[in-house]
């Protein structure tokens, strides 16, 4: 079952991003969904035998963000369930932290780059009360992504930057200006952030390396 998972994973998002018709919404969100169960499946899978927080945080992540896909047509309650992800995500990486000049320099970039994105973005909201929480949500996901580059570990990082890549194209999509191709390019880049982080945990074995 776990040689056939990543196959199932892929053919049901390629289904979900480019075959799914347009359809009645509780449809489309349970097919939204299923690659992201399957991924919940394989990341169970992935449990090593000596289990640490960094497991829970990932394995409590991805539930969070199941709610999120399912709950994201409205808006705040969506990102609140992504938040609270990232929250877990961010809390675990950190219990792996590396100490490394070169990665913690990261930082940089990650605070420049948070900073032309949002920028832009909140210039764009017409409605202020999404100003906060989409401010909010930059400043978590910026943090937990240099957070799991301080792992060291190449599927987290890698993960987190897609996680990155997934929520800007959405967000400039959503306030700034249309991106085309905006739907296959969130939704590639998400579940192969998902996918790179359930696969992560069976390298996550050691409490120090």
């Amino acid at each position: 079952m776990k040689k056939i998972l990543p196959s199932l994973i892929l053919l049901t998002a390629v289904f979900y991003i480019f075959i799914l018709p347009d359809s009645p919404l509780p449809i489309k969100l349970l097919f939204k969904a299923l690659p992201m169960i399957l991924v919940m499946i394989y990341a169970f899978m992935n449990l090593p035998k000596q289990r640490f927080f960094i497991h829970y945080a990932i394995m409590i992540g991805l539930i969070f963000s199941i709610v999120g896909d399912v709950t994201l047509h409205w808006f705040i309650v969506g990102l609140t369930a992504f938040l609270i992800a990232h929250v877990f995500y961010m809390a675990g990486f950190l219990t792996r932290y590396r100490s490394s000049f070169v990665r913690a320099m990261t930082i940089i970039p990650i605070v420049i780059y948070s900073y032309i994105l949002g920028n832009g973005i909140i210039q764009s909201i017409t409605d202020t009360s999404f100003i906060l929480p989409v401010t909010l949500y930059i400043i978590v996901i910026s943090a937990m992504a240099w957070a799991a580059i301080m792992t060291r570990n190449i599927y987290t990082a890698m993960g987190a930057v897609l996680f990155v890549i997934s929520d800007s194209f959405l967000a400039w999509n959503m306030f700034v200006t249309d991106v085309p191709l905006s739907g296959i390019l969130v939704m590639t880049t998400y579940y192969g952030a998902q996918f790179l982080l359930a696969h992560s945990l069976k390298s996550l074995t050691y409490q120090k390396d």
